[in-house]
């Protein structure tokens, strides 16, 4: 490595992070000035440096199309669950059957894990609740649970298994 691309990960070893945390500051104050852009650019460059021995190695994405496909399907899914959940709320008689059930991983890459959990978590109707590495299960929350066979078939071919090709 060159002294100029160390230097640059010194000072920021994480661009596009530092750029969303500015942003995300940016968002939150919700008033756009050149005080909050210079605040925001600084908590982008300072978090992720003061964090930076506190972070896992990089994730390698081995294939970035299937991720593409991912995301199309997490973002068709919250959509679909975000009606589904508020239908069952709503319903003036509340059919629903809320339940735990553990999910058997086949995924060991840590950062595939914590994408699957979130994934399970943005999805309205479920929560993944506690990681078990020893058993590398999931620990999940459904609002409605009806059958936890399908509910654990749906994940794995919804979910696991695009993640298992985006990082092999």
């Amino acid at each position: 490595m060159t002294p100029n691309v160390r230097s640059r990960q010194f000072w920021l070893p994480h661009p596009l992070f530092s750029l969303f945390l500015a942003l995300l500051w940016l968002l939150m104050v919700n008033d756009f000035s050149v005080a909050h852009a210079l605040l925001g650019l600084a908590l982008g460059v300072a978090i992720p440096l003061v964090t930076h021995a506190f972070w896992p190695e990089e994730a390698k994405i081995r294939r970035p199309l299937p991720l593409l496909r991912y995301l199309g399907v997490l973002l068709v899914d919250i959509l679909r669950s975000n009606l589904v959940v508020a239908l069952r709320i709503l319903r003036p008689a509340r059919q629903l059957r809320p339940g735990f059930f553990t999910y058997p991983l086949t995924l060991d890459d840590d950062f595939a894990i914590t994408l699957l959990a979130s994934t399970i978590s943005l999805t309205p109707g479920t929560v993944s609740l506690h990681y078990d590495g020893e058993a590398n299960t999931l620990l999940i929350h459904a609002l409605h649970l009806e059958d936890e066979a399908e509910a654990i078939a749906t994940i794995r071919t919804r979910y696991e298994q695009p993640l298992e090709e985006i990082f092999r």
